[in-house]
């Protein structure tokens, strides 16, 4: 599926993205999850490669989503509830620079409402906050067996906790 004129596209890098990319597909609002390599020098990098020869790319889930379901602060508020935004290249038991957490916006005007999401955020800890936001710059489509890893392996590894895929299921849902 395609980015309509209506709907949006953000990339979020935060650890593994078999969980990310699960937990974000069943929020109200999200039309498609992807998982990726995003920001780092290697075209087409194999699963290996970003884990073992210092590509740059971070896992990430490339997220389109109906803005007039879910708003960009909204989705970041449910993206910051699932990751540790302070712990440096790493998530859970993962820990590398491919598992790094990031925000990574295709559309210029996504900067801002990003950065003060980021500010805001950073009122809640008292360690800096080290998820990384920056325009995309590339970004590769992830191996066949990684896309909706969790759905196809509900057993799988995953860093973020049964009550977080409740929240996202809750979330943005009408009284």
């Amino acid at each position: 599926m395609s980015v309509s004129d209506k709907n949006r596209e953000i990339y979020l890098a935060g650890g593994c993205f078999w969980g990310l990319e699960k937990y974000l597909s069943l929020v109200r609002g999200v039309i498609e999850t992807e998982a990726g390599y995003a920001n780092g020098a290697t075209e087409r990098p194999t699963y290996e490669q970003v884990c073992r020869d210092n590509t740059g790319h971070a896992e990430t889930v490339k997220v389109v989503y109906d803005p007039g379901l879910i708003s960009l602060e909204a989705l970041l508020k449910l993206y910051y509830d699932a990751i540790d935004p302070v712990a440096v290249n790493r998530q859970g038991n993962d820990y590398g620079p491919q598992y790094r957490t990031g925000i990574y916006y295709s559309d210029p005007g996504d900067r801002e409402p990003v950065l003060e999401s980021i500010n805001d955020l950073r009122k809640k800890y008292d360690r800096p906050i080290a998820v990384e936001v920056m325009e995309l710059k590339n970004y590769w489509r992830a191996e066949e067996y990684h896309q909706k890893y969790l759905d196809k392996n509900p057993f799988g590894y995953c860093h973020i906790g049964a009550d977080k895929f409740k929240k996202a299921r809750q979330a943005n849902r009408a009284s």
